[in-house]
């Protein structure tokens, strides 16, 4: 009882209407939830020789890289979501983002050619910058001086841009020289078969409310695939696609990512990485935004401004966050949609956070599940995720041509472009222009018109030849 009336006094049960039992309930509900970023995070960063870039160690195998990265997500977890329950008091959690470390391992490894440790280099980087930006209230700042449309249109852009990436594993979406993409043989390529079954049998799950709904498709989702690899009902190469690393053996052992960014900083061009940390400085910074405003609205935090009251707060807890996970070797850190599921559930206090916390560390049991897992078999987890994100859409005045053209370029771009930030910039710079040509200049605050220009000095900084030719 004690320890019950402790925990009431520190996270202030009373003044918002909860008690023990209903966050311990919340913070469970959460980390069924979101538990699937144990095995899809160190799907997308780990990259596999000549196939696709990511994080690939010299002397690891593919499955002993994907132990590491497991490993290091729970911990970046961990930490940041202690944070937010410990200093924000908010029943929200963190983890390493989906869409932005797409971001790392597609964009700016795959696309760029910059090397995984300056990666994370500029991972680290940039969240001291956030944690400096947080402490001095410049973020807050700018984050409210986002367009309102922009706001409710940024979870489902980066919803869009997850559902890409997820389709094109599960070969439900394939590449196309006329029209770009393409249905895939959603009949007959045994992958795609496997991943759309249990991509519907996900969502039943979801439909029925059954909590940890994701992470039980992604497992049986993987168990039919192995089921069918043995069968020996397909040939030996679609058996091998089927299969995850099952025989990789246990490792905890991290030290090959844990300080590599060191190693980023030590081989450098200034000039080079400064353009390789204010590209992620943008991406990450607006996407946090973004989350952090999406979960507040579906949680119902937001005030009548559209703003979530001492933002700064979680904003810290993700700046930490993302400053420990790039210096141990996972990707920025942000906060969950998923957080609202323990929301629902009652959740209103950062106890909800310390039990999800808690049950990341405890999660490092299942680390060697990881690399079991198949590619197709996690992606599953985005395509679910991108479908939930959407809902954000409701919000948008679409009557309004000032609110629905920054929203809908804001959803479009991204996946369009295969880069979150572009979606964003795209977004608060037609804010301010159709507000302009609709004789609504006054409404646009000197904010909103300077990030305007600071996302086209963003646009010719990066597609102007400055990074490329430098990286």
């Amino acid at each position: 009882m004690a320890a019950s009336d402790s925990l009431s006094d520190y996270f202030g049960f009373d003044g918002h209407d909860t008690d023990l039992r209903t966050e311990v309930l919340a913070g469970l509900t959460t980390f069924l939830t979101m538990s699937y970023i144990v095995v899809v995070n160190p799907g997308i960063l780990v990259g596999i020789e000549g196939e696709k870039p990511g994080i690939i160690v010299p002397g690891l195998s593919y499955g002993e890289t994907v132990q590491a990265v497991a490993v290091v997500t729970i911990i970046a977890a961990f930490v940041a979501t202690i944070v937010m329950a410990l200093y924000a008091n908010r029943p929200f959690a963190q983890a390493p983002g989906l869409g932005l470390n797409a971001f790392f391992a597609f964009t700016v490894v795959g696309a760029l050619g910059v090397a995984w440790q300056t990666a994370l280099a500029a991972v680290v980087v940039e969240g001291v910058i956030f944690i400096l930006l947080t402490v001095a209230g410049a973020r807050r700042y700018i984050i409210e001086a986002f367009p309102e449309p922009v706001k409710f249109a940024v979870g489902a852009g980066i919803g869009a841009f997850l559902a890409i990436i997820g389709l094109e594993e599960m070969r439900v979406v394939v590449a196309d020289p006329a029209t770009y993409v393409t249905l895939g043989a959603v009949a007959s390529d045994p992958v795609a078969v496997v991943s759309v079954v249990g991509l519907f049998f996900t969502f039943a799950l979801y439909a029925r409310g059954i909590r940890g709904s994701i992470l039980i498709g992604i497992l049986a989702t993987s168990a039919a695939g192995y089921a069918v690899a043995a069968s020996g009902l397909v040939g030996s190469e679609a058996a091998g696609a089927l299969r995850g690393n099952l025989g990789a053996g246990a490792s905890y052992d991290i030290t090959p990512l844990a300080g590599a960014f060191l190693t980023g900083l030590g081989s450098i061009e200034a000039f080079s990485f400064a353009l390789i940390v204010f590209t992620f400085f943008f991406v990450d910074f607006f996407d946090t935004a973004g989350t952090l405003t999406g979960v507040g609205q579906a949680g119902g935090f937001l005030d009548e401004d559209g703003d979530l009251p001492e933002i700064e707060k979680p904003l810290m807890a993700d700046a930490v966050g993302t400053t420990v996970g790039g210096a141990l070797g996972t990707s920025t850190v942000t906060t969950y949609i998923e957080s609202a599921t323990g929301v629902e559930e009652g959740g209103r206090t950062g106890m909800t956070a310390l039990v999800v916390a808690l049950l990341f560390l405890a999660s490092l049991a299942i680390v060697p599940l990881a690399a079991a897992i198949p590619l197709y078999a996690s992606h599953i987890a985005l395509v679910v995720v991108a479908v939930i994100m959407l809902r954000n859409l409701v919000d948008v005045q679409w009557d309004d041509v000032t609110h629905a053209i920054p929203a809908g370029m804001t959803v479009l771009i991204m996946p369009f472009t295969f880069n979150i930030g572009y979606g964003i910039a795209a977004g608060i710079i037609s804010y301010p222009i159709v507000k302009a040509a609709t004789g609504e200049a006054n409404e646009v605050s000197m904010a909103q018109w300077a990030l305007a220009l600071a996302f086209v000095v963003y646009f010719v900084v990066r597609t102007g030849g400055f990074l490329s030719a430098n990286v």
